[in-house]
């Protein structure tokens, strides 16, 4: 079972400018790539903010002459490109950002992960996380009989009914089940086949 991480759904071919780009420059780049927003770097490459359409109208100067320094939003929100896309998908939930560049080890700009690109992530087919959760979930990792478990996906909801042979599987279950990439709740209706004696 792997699961997706930001380096699987990152825009590789991140648009980036400098502290110095100006306003016009901005706006003509942001058209021309079709994006909404770039990370502002320095001279060694490394973000130290993110200027987006937002930015522009929001502090839209006299005569365009203000740069990237002065309309950015910083310190630049950065993930990792071997980060698990759910901790990517918490930091801009925690941070309220819509994107994030990527830096490698050094902190250079290596990609860019909007939240489109997450959204994609829970357009998976319902199917799809079934045969997941049956195959590698139950089957491989946790050596359950796949009658003993039923899973019925609807719109990424998991419910999970039958019987399972200890007490103790039943967090390990939900937890592996909720890491599963289109997962978005899990609800159990399973009972022990063994109550542990009290």
């Amino acid at each position: 079972m792997r699961h997706r991480s930001v380096a699987d759904l990152m825009t590789r071919t991140a648009v980036t400018v400098r502290r110095t780009t100006t306003f016009k420059e901005i706006a003509r780049l942001l058209k021309e790539f079709d994006i909404t927003a770039m990370p502002v770097i320095d001279d060694t490459g490394r973000p130290v903010g993110v200027v987006s359409e937002a930015d522009l109208l929001r502090r839209r100067p006299a005569g365009g002459a203000a740069t990237a320094e002065e309309l950015m939003t910083s310190p630049a929100v950065t993930a990792r490109p071997e980060w698990s896309v759910v901790r990517a998908a918490r930091i801009m939930q925690r941070h309220r950002v819509k994107r994030l560049p990527v830096v490698d080890e050094e902190g250079h700009v290596v990609g860019i992960l909007s939240r489109s690109d997450l959204i994609q992530i829970f357009l998976r087919h319902d199917h799809a996380i079934q045969e997941e959760i049956l195959e590698d979930v139950l089957t491989r990792m946790l050596r359950l009989a796949p009658s003993a478990v039923t899973v019925e996906v609807d719109d990424g909801l998991v419910t999970l009914s039958g019987t399972v042979p200890q007490a103790d599987l039943l967090p390990v279950l939900v937890r592996l089940c909720q890491s599963v990439d289109g997962v978005i709740d899990v609800d159990t209706r399973l009972t022990c086949a063994s109550a542990e004696p009290g």
